[in-house]
């Protein structure tokens, strides 16, 4: 326990993480013969750690979101959630992760809860990360892939409303955590799952074939599963934390379902009474799981991974310092090239559903003396706890690269998320940028920007960005927010 209480702003030796993990065997032992984890002082110098959960599943008919399509809703396999980690060190510094069951959250209503979340309980955007699965069996969101969808105007009602019950209920939900607020361990560890593929460089007809032969796959992949254990005083375990890097798009039906990290955390979930599980993507956003397409693998795939969360939380789990940092920014990222109007007169003539929606809208903004801008902020986080964890938080559909590169950059411990704040566009790095492709190419008036391409200094941009967060927080500076 006094492990905890004099190395709390210091960089551990290997001596005392020894005496560390010696103290948590020693807790572990306490809680099981009954007697108290900590005393007074040692809570005062704990982790102080508060969960809420939220259904989330459409009351009304809103369509699913995703695969360019109306999709209406025939039912529901189990429900949807949203959940949140309220974390305060030692110092009073807080934290609040957000996970959820959604395919993305729009800029138009992630700002309006940061927003709220800032003048309701203080919290700055440094303070709040606000991550979705990607989940293509859960709702449209407000102007998410927009162009994606016909237009109706009964639809269009129910997003809004919709849209407009999950701010208010994200932020009563942030309220509940903080609310919960009281000691906790945080233990860290790692899994390892195997069902994503690269989808760039293997065919998914061949998948099934490749691997009855025992043939390897193509392509980086990141097969790591994090994970991070939230432990009371009384040795129950308050929320598990995990990750993986892959698409939720097992499933392509019309009921709602949280696809592979639904059945994962509810498996966890029964495995663990009275806990929560929380699930954040990390960088999957040339990954799938395949092969596909049925409900019996996207099972199979739920339990793969909470049985890699199950390995790592059953192994040598790392105790993490109650000491918090947290740094954001929004980085500008450049266009290739701003759409002409020509060229949106040409697209919007075009037999193309998608590209012919969002080239009509576009004329119109232009037409009501809509400037389009050259750049887009994007969304990054770093958070420091303890000196044993890093998450870095990005927005949108990241490719594996970024979670391959900054793990190798900044050492164990490192957690790469993708999809979080913002359902911008997919985020190619260099090397997906140059070989194009649907993560690389001309694909993001899909998203409803006013360019087809991201310039190719992309990947530039973002270490840069990352490299000084992280530098920031690990220089034990003031936290700070830039935008």
């Amino acid at each position: 326990m006094s492990c905890l209480r004099l190395n709390a702003n210091v960089t551990p030796s290997a001596r005392s993480l020894g005496v560390c993990r010696l103290i948590h065997v020693c807790l572990v032992w306490l809680a099981v013969l009954g007697l108290p984890r900590w005393s007074g002082a040692a809570m005062a110098d704990a982790w102080q750690a508060g969960v809420a959960r939220v259904v989330i599943t459409p009351e009304k008919a809103v369509w699913l979101a995703g695969y360019g399509s109306k999709r209406v809703p025939d039912g529901k396999l189990h429900d949807l959630w949203m959940k949140a980690l309220a974390l305060q060190d030692a110092s009073g510094h807080r934290a609040v992760l957000i996970t959820s069951d959604f395919q993305g959250v729009p800029k138009s209503m992630s700002d309006r809860v940061f927003e709220g979340l800032r003048n309701r309980y203080g919290l700055e955007r440094r303070q709040v990360m606000f991550t979705f699965s990607h989940n293509h069996c859960g709702p449209r969101l407000g102007d998410d892939l927009i162009d994606y969808y016909p237009v109706e105007a009964e639809q269009e009602a129910l997003v809004r409303d919709y849209t407009d019950q999950m701010v208010l209920r994200c932020i009563d939900l942030v309220g509940a955590a903080l609310n919960d607020l009281r000691p906790a361990e945080l233990l860290q560890g790692m899994g390892t799952c195997t069902f994503a593929v690269n989808r760039r460089n293997n065919r998914e007809a061949d998948v099934p074939e490749m691997l009855a032969r025992g043939e390897p796959l193509r392509g980086p992949v990141d097969h790591a599963v994090p994970v991070l254990k939230v432990i009371r005083p009384d040795g129950s375990c308050a929320a598990i934390l995990f990750g993986y890097a892959c698409h939720p798009t097992t499933l392509s039906f019309l009921t709602w379902c949280g696809d592979y990290p639904g059945f994962a955390q509810l498996q966890l979930e029964q495995a663990w009474p009275g806990t929560t599980a929380m699930f954040v993507n990390t960088c999957g956003g040339d990954q799938n799981p395949l092969p596909r397409r049925t409900v019996e693998l996207c099972r199979k795939y739920g339990t793969q991974l909470a049985d890699a969360v199950q390995a790592a939380l059953q192994g040598n789990l790392q105790p993490v310092r109650p000491r918090l940092t947290t740094a954001f920014e929004l980085r500008e990222l450049d266009y290739l090239n701003v759409v002409s109007d020509a060229e949106l007169e040409t697209y919007a003539r075009e037999n193309h559903a998608i590209r012919s929606r969002w080239a009509a809208r576009m004329l119109e903004k232009r037409r009501s003396g809509v400037a389009f801008p050259s750049s887009y902020p994007y969304p990054i986080h770093a958070w420091q706890l303890g000196g044993e964890m890093l998450v870095i938080g990005m927005g949108a559909e990241t490719v594996v690269d970024y979670a391959l590169r900054f793990k190798q950059e900044f050492g164990p411990g490192t957690w790469v998320c993708g999809y979080a704040d913002d359902m911008i566009a997919y985020i190619p790095s260099r090397r997906v940028w140059g070989e194009g492709g649907y993560e690389g190419g001309a694909s993001l008036y899909e998203y409803g920007r006013p360019a087809l391409r991201w310039a190719g200094d992309i990947e530039d941009r973002i270490a840069a960005s990352v490299h000084r967060l992280v530098r920031e927080i690990r220089e034990q500076g003031p936290p700070s927010h830039r935008d």
